[in-house]
């Protein structure tokens, strides 16, 4: 049952980094196909209220207690300073570090739907 929970947990921070790079280059995405934008949008607001509020996405805490059940140890804190921020930066996740991943996800989507929505005005 130990190799059922772990798995389970695997596939969580799978789902998690897929939905992380969707809100960070799924833009890019809706540039070829628009009706991405009603899922990309509200995905890239949760990302961006999650950095700029330090809010815990709730897969994290699913993920730990998947691990538990697994026999392995949990964590705390969230998915990006477990996974993300332990790879990229040495220290410790901070505020000023997390509302400049905010920012990082913001600035190129705001890039992308800007040129998006100015390509449409010009069509219509």
């Amino acid at each position: 049952m130990h190799l059922f929970y772990r798995s389970a947990a695997d596939l969580v921070v799978i789902v998690h980094l897929m939905f992380v790079t969707f809100v960070v280059f799924g833009a890019v995405l809706v540039l070829r196909w628009r009706w991405l934008a009603a899922v990309h949008v509200p995905a890239l607001l949760w990302g961006i209220y999650t950095e700029f509020f330090g809010v815990v996405c709730p897969l994290t805490p699913i993920e730990v207690a998947l691990r538990q059940l697994g026999g392995q140890t949990g964590y705390e804190g969230d998915f990006v300073t477990h996974y993300l921020l332990a790879v990229l930066y040495p220290a410790d996740l901070t505020r000023t570090v997390q509302a400049w991943l905010g920012i990082a996800a913001l600035i190129p989507n705001l890039l992308i739907y800007g040129r998006f929505l100015r390509n449409r005005a010009r069509r219509d």
